[in-house]
């Protein structure tokens, strides 16, 4: 066993160790993508212009209604088909390649991203009315009034249910194995076809997940309590 996950030439303890960063790699910055996506088409659902609103439902419709296999097969073969007709449009004729990573991140993103816009989309609707006329009220407007007063309680809201989709934002990247990317799952599949000990390799691709779940809950827990700080709720007064 110590000898199968030595570091070095010996055994497969770096590689592993390197799939599991490269989890988190990805993990954070889908996370970081979708929530960018969330907040534009939470912002579109808000709207009262009707094409914004029926694109952000038809968009969060289509993607939570798929497998999410499906969304990074239509990403993975037709990514770089797309990139390319849009910079020919702009009259590139050169062949471009999207990598894993890329292909990876927009990937599970946009996954995130359509759960991520149902939970901004409802903590800005948890924000009471009285807050935004309180605010104009001060004389509060633009950055003074969302930067300061709104963002706060719609950040306190929402945490947890980012909290959510990180966990399934990273459980959603051992399915972009198959673009080739190495991260957890991949790198267990070839450590495991190499020494013939997958029941060893995919029990240690469990405990690195475990692990990553773990330190992410107490890293959400913490930012909970920071966003908590001087907040009552109801059931308290």
């Amino acid at each position: 066993m110590f000898e199968v996950f030595a570091f070095g030439s010996s055994g497969w303890g770096d590689e592993m160790l390197m799939g599991a960063l490269m989890t988190v790699l990805v993990s954070a910055s889908s996370l970081l993508l979708g929530i960018l996506i969330g907040i534009l088409f939470a912002a579109c659902k808000l709207s009262n212009i009707f094409i914004l609103k029926i694109t952000a439902n038809t968009y969060t419709t289509i993607i939570r209604g798929i497998p999410e296999l499906l969304v990074i097969y239509l990403l993975f073969f037709g990514g770089s088909g797309a990139v390319m007709y849009i910079a020919k449009i702009f009259g590139y004729d050169g062949y471009i390649e999207l990598n894993a990573f890329t292909i990876g991140t927009i990937a599970v993103g946009a996954i995130s991203g359509a759960y991520s816009t149902e939970v901004i989309r409802g903590a800005v609707n948890s924000v009471h009315k009285g807050q935004f006329e309180a605010g104009k009220t001060l004389g509060l407007n633009g950055y003074g009034l969302y930067g300061r007063v709104i963002f706060p309680q719609v950040a306190r809201i929402a945490l947890p249910g980012i909290g959510n989709v990180w966990q399934i934002t990273l459980k959603d990247t051992a399915l972009i194995s198959v673009t080739g990317l190495v991260e957890i799952m991949r790198q267990s599949r070839i450590a495991a076809g190499s020494t013939h000990e997958p029941f060893i390799f995919y029990t240690a691709a469990i405990i690195l997940y475990l692990v990553i779940t773990r330190l992410s809950n107490i890293l959400f827990d913490k930012a909970e309590n920071t966003y908590s700080k001087g907040f009552v709720s109801k059931g308290a007064l």
